[in-house]
């Protein structure tokens, strides 16, 4: 059995990634935002009050599972937003907001849990492929775009540093799901629930190693471009 962080887990994709690992056998840890009740009701610990964007919050969550000893062999950081904007309205401070949830929240987060990693421990990243400069043919979406771009830039530097540790980061990118963050996205497209995105996940994670950490990784299990 292993003990597995999911950060985000109030709902979505976090949120089904949680109840999975708990239905396999996992000593599964949610930090939620909010009280997570329901995740508490069905067995699985929850760390409350979990704020991405508060040094002072993730510093105490690492603090508390210092306290009881928990050591990690997994983290999944999926806790993000998206505000949809366009080149001659935008909005600079939703920018600095999202850059502070989407790019230092998993910085922050992760740099905070850092010593309870166990040596061969996995990190992943959520971000998008809408992050990718390669695969960007249609702009727009400024502030999403540079945020997750950036956070793609964190989890890279993450794998350079804590593969000295013999720990693996890999970046995920979960698909076109449906979920509140996605309802304004603009297009049509193929939607995939959150359980199966975060099936695709787990596997992706399942299946890191040294050898594929610092990569970024599509939930059905290619590999994309930066």
């Amino acid at each position: 059995m292993s003990t597995v962080l999911v950060v985000g887990a109030d709902k979505g994709i976090a949120h089904s990634i949680s109840r999975q690992l708990h239905d396999r056998g996992e000593d599964v840890i949610a930090a939620c935002l909010f009280d997570g009740a329901d995740l508490a009701a069905a067995g699985i610990t929850v760390e409350p009050g979990v704020d991405v964007t508060s040094q002072e919050s993730v510093e105490a969550l690492a603090a508390r599972l210092s306290e009881k000893g928990v050591k990690l062999d997994a983290v999944f950081h999926v806790a993000g937003v998206m505000w949809l904007d366009e080149v001659g309205s935008l909005d600079y401070d939703l920018i600095r907001e999202q850059i502070e949830i989407n790019t230092l929240g998993p910085l922050r987060t992760i740099e905070a849990v850092r010593p309870l990693l166990n040596e061969g421990a996995k990190v992943g990243i959520v971000t998008s492929r809408v992050g990718s400069l390669g695969d960007n043919t249609s702009g727009g979406m400024y502030s999403y775009r540079i945020s997750k771009a950036a956070a793609n830039m964190v989890g890279l530097n993450l794998h350079h540093d804590l593969s000295k540790d013999g720990v693996s980061v890999l970046l995920l990118h979960p698909g076109m799901v449906a979920t509140d963050l996605t309802k304004d996205f603009p297009g049509e497209h193929s939607y995939i629930t959150p359980e199966q995105a975060a099936a695709g996940l787990i596997k992706n994670i399942d299946n890191l190693t040294p050898e594929t950490s610092g990569r970024f990784q599509h939930s059905d299990g290619t590999f994309l471009q930066w």
